[in-house]
């Protein structure tokens, strides 16, 4: 985490909320959040209202922010309405309170000289990607885009892709939009094509691995910002934890929401998410 990026609690205010495909935009006044968010933190918002039974904050990736308006500096995140959670905040109308965490974790590493840069999303996940792009535009980087999602109402985002970056790559799973596939299907073509250096990913666990495995074979760099279920956001829960390989070659089960959601996609050992490998430190002796 940055120097600069402290995390605060505020009693945010719901400026609007709109439907966008499948999902649900949001835009809050959080000030001394908007002000120190990087491309990859996220926020944790606390759900269910002053007498609802949800005790757990539920992590978001920040979309964009705006370090000043009328009202002070503020959020915009996207979400999926399945559960009570995201189905109460979903609920929500202009002026509404919401108490905001953040910024938390550790962001996208941004190059400090010009790079081609392709970025892959799946389905809401591609959402903090779009300030990533700008950021990396500012720095005179090229941007490709590879977006996926199961159908076209589950993409997010194609059309801002188009207007900042050079190319954009569009696949569904049912073929509804773009090339019917996945993103692993069309991604060698575009490493090979814009000449890729970094691999910026965000989306489900299987596409991260994809992805990272992709990056691996082409020996380009990738960061992955991971959807680990992250039910607390400050690394005292440890819903989060998955098995990275340090620099030492040994592997730790680390906090998503703490070490990461960004890790380095070759770190990670994806096949082993959702479980302790064994030779991980502090592995249960025999596995359970």
């Amino acid at each position: 985490m940055t120097a600069s990026a402290v995390p605060v609690q505020v009693r945010g205010e719901v400026l609007s909320i709109r439907r966008v495909g499948a999902y649900h935009h949001i835009s809050m006044v959080a000030p001394g959040i908007a002000e120190h968010a990087k491309p990859g933190h996220f926020v944790a918002l606390a759900v269910g209202g002053k007498h609802g039974a949800q005790l757990l904050r539920r992590a978001f990736s920040i979309y964009k922010v705006s370090q000043r308006g009328i009202y002070g500096g503020t959020v915009e995140i996207v979400l999926a309405a399945h559960g009570p959670g995201t189905q109460w905040l979903a609920s929500l109308g202009a002026h509404d309170q919401i108490d905001v965490v953040g910024p938390l974790g550790k962001p996208f590493s941004l190059p400090k000289e010009r790079i081609n840069a392709t970025l892959v999303g799946g389905g809401y996940g591609t959402a903090p990607l779009f300030s990533l792009a700008e950021a990396l535009r500012s720095r005179g980087s090229r941007v490709d885009f590879v977006l996926g999602a199961a159908t076209s109402e589950r993409l997010f985002g194609a059309l801002d892709a188009r207007r900042i970056s050079q190319t954009v790559a569009v696949t569904t799973d049912d073929g509804s939009a773009g090339q019917q596939g996945w993103v692993s299907d069309v991604l060698p073509d575009v490493l090979r094509r814009a000449h890729t250096d970094v691999i910026y990913a965000c989306g489900p666990m299987g596409m991260l691995a994809a992805v990272s495995r992709i990056a691996t074979e082409h020996g380009v760099l990738a960061q992955c910002a991971v959807e680990e279920s992250m039910a607390c956001g400050i690394g005292v829960c440890m819903t989060c934890v998955l098995p990275v390989v340090g620099d030492d070659g040994l592997t730790r089960m680390v906090r998503s929401c703490v070490e990461g959601p960004v890790f380095a996609g070759d770190r990670v050992r994806w096949e082993d998410v959702g479980s302790v490998p064994l030779d991980a430190i502090g592995a249960p002796v025999g596995g359970h």
